[in-house]
C-alpha cells in the first residue's frame, strides 16, 4: 500500500509537518509494511515559507521590520533558488505578509484596521530585493490590515499625497498612526512613483492568494474581512462606523488607482485579499495574482507523488465553503482525481457548505471533534488529531483483510 499524505496545517495547533508525522505513525501501525509520502503543502496562507523554502532547498532570512502598528519585530522570509522557464536559476524570495503585517502580532483589545499598516510587509520585500532577488513571492492571507498596501508600497518609496500634498502615512507630530493606514485612503488625491525602488523593476512578483474577492462591494475587502479584524470588544456602533469608513475610503483609491494606472483594481479576482494588498502589488507593481494551493502544489510536484498510490490523506482545520476557493482540499481533490486516487480529508471541524468536498471526489470526510465542539479537540489536538487516524486506519485494515 502507497499513502500519501498532504494536509494544510490547522491553524494555530497543528503544523503541516506535524500531521504528516501522525499519520505516518498511525498507518505503519495497522500497515507496517506500507509506504508513506509525507508532503508538506500550504495554500498562499501561514506556513507557506517553511514549504516553499524546504521543497527549493532554500534558507530562512530574518530581519528588523515594524508590526502593523509601527512597532519594530523580527521577521522572516525564505530565500530559494528558482528555475526559470529557459532552465537557468534565479535567486528568489519566498514572503508571508502575516509575518509583519499578520493578525497574530495584534493582541486582540488592540485590533483596528482603521490603523494597521502592510509597512513591515514592504520592508521584507525591500530586503529581498536588496540581496538580490528578483522573484519575489508573497503569500496574502492572516492580515491585521485593511490599508489597501499602501504602507507596504511607502516602505518601498512611493508617496501617497493629500490635496494639499501633504505625504499620507509620513510620522509627524499631528498624526499618531504613521505607516499608511486604512484611515488614510478617504484622503488620498494622488500617487507619486518616483522614489520607488529600482531594483523593484528588474523583479518578477507572484501573488499568492486563496480568495477571489474584489477590492470593493459586498463581497470585497472590507466588508468580507473587515469586521476579523476588529478586536472582539469593540463597540458595535463604532465598529460599523470604521467599516462604513474603510469601505468608502476603499472605493476612493480604487477610483484613484484606475486613475493613475488606467487599470481597474476591481476587474480580477483577489484583489480584495490581505484588506486590498493584493490590489495595489498588482496595479501599481505589475504583480501577477497565483492561486495559492496551485502555485504551491505545483512547486512540490505533487503528481509525481500521487503516481501509484492507493489513497490520499488531506485535510485543514475548519472545511467550509471557503475551502473551495483556492485552498488546499480543493487543490489535492483536483490533482487527486486527475491522477485516480481515492481521497480523504481529516479536519479539525466542519461549517457550512462543506458537503460541496464530495463533489470534489472526497470520499470521506472526519472530524477530529468528532460529534463534540471544536474548542475541546482544539485544547488536544494531537490526542484527538492521533486518535481519529488511528480509527480510520484500523477501519481500514477490517476492510482489506
Amino acid at each position: 500500500m502507497k499513502f500519501v499524505f498532504a494536509s494544510d496545517s490547522f491553524t494555530g495547533t497543528l503544523s503541516s509537518a506535524r500531521i504528516a508525522e501522525m499519520l505516518t505513525a498511525a498507518a505503519r501501525e495497522f500497515f507496517p509494511e506500507c509506504e508513506t509520502v509525507e508532503i508538506h503543502v500550504a495554500d498562499g496562507n501561514l506556513g507557506t515559507v517553511d514549504v516553499v523554502t524546504d521543497a527549493l532547498g532554500g534558507e530562512k532570512r530574518t530581519i528588523t521590520v515594524h508590526n502593523p502598528f509601527m512597532e519594530k519585530i523580527s521577521a522572516a522570509y525564505g530565500i530559494c533558488p528558482v528555475k526559470n522557464d529557459d532552465g537557468t536559476t534565479s535567486k528568489g524570495a519566498v514572503i508571508e505578509m502575516a509575518a509583519a503585517s499578520g493578525i497574530t502580532l495584534v493582541p486582540g483589545d488592540r485590533l483596528n484596521p482603521k490603523y494597521t499598516t502592510t509597512y513591515g510587509t514592504g520592508e521584507l520585500i525591500r530586503d529581498a530585493l536588496e540581496q538580490g532577488c528578483t522573484r519575489i513571492m508573497i503569500a496574502l492571507g492572516g492580515s491585521a490590515t485593511n490599508d489597501a498596501g499602501i504602507g507596504a508600497l511607502r516602505a518601498l518609496g512611493v508617496k501617497f499625497l493629500d490635496g494639499d500634498g501633504r505625504e499620507l502615512g509620513a510620522e509627524s507630530d499631528d498624526d499618531p498612526h504613521p505607516g499608511g493606514t486604512g484611515g488614510d485612503l478617504a484622503d488620498i488625491m494622488s500617487i507619486d512613483m518616483s522614489g520607488l525602488c529600482p531594483l523593484i523593476r528588474e523583479a518578477q512578483i507572484t501573488v499568492l492568494c486563496n480568495v477571489d474577492n474584489p477590492l470593493t462591494g459586498p463581497d470585497g475587502a472590507v466588508f468580507t474581512f473587515a469586521k476579523q479584524k476588529c478586536s472582539p470588544d469593540m463597540d458595535t456602533d463604532y465598529r460599523n462606523e470604521i467599516i462604513s469608513e474603510l469601505e468608502a475610503g476603499m472605493i476612493h483609491y480604487s477610483n484613484v488607482l484606475n486613475k493613475t494606472f488606467g487599470a481597474d483594481p476591481n476587474s480580477f479576482p483577489g484583489a480584495g485579499a490581505a484588506g486590498g494588498l493584493g490590489a495595489t502589488l498588482c496595479v501599481a507593481l505589475g504583480a501577477k495574482m497565483s492561486l495559492g494551493s496551485e502555485a504551491i502544489l505545483s512547486i512540490l510536484d505533487i503528481d509525481s507523488h500521487l503516481k501509484g498510490a492507493d489513497l490520499c490523506i488531506t485535510g485543514e482545520g475548519k472545511l467550509d465553503w471557503q475551502s473551495f476557493h483556492g485552498k488546499t482540499v480543493a487543490g489535492i481533490a483536483h490533482h487527486c482525481r486527475a491522477n485516480n486516487v481515492p481521497l480523504v480529508a481529516i479536519v479539525g471541524t466542519t461549517g457550512e457548505g462543506y458537503e460541496a468536498a464530495y463533489e470534489l471526489g472526497v470520499k470521506l470526510i472526519l472530524k477530529t471533534s468528532g460529534d463534540g465542539p471544536a474548542e475541546k479537540s482544539m485544547m488536544n489536538p494531537e490526542e484527538y488529531y492521533l486518535r481519529t487516524a488511528r480509527a480510520y486506519f484500523q477501519a481500514l485494515r477490517h476492510e482489506n483483510q
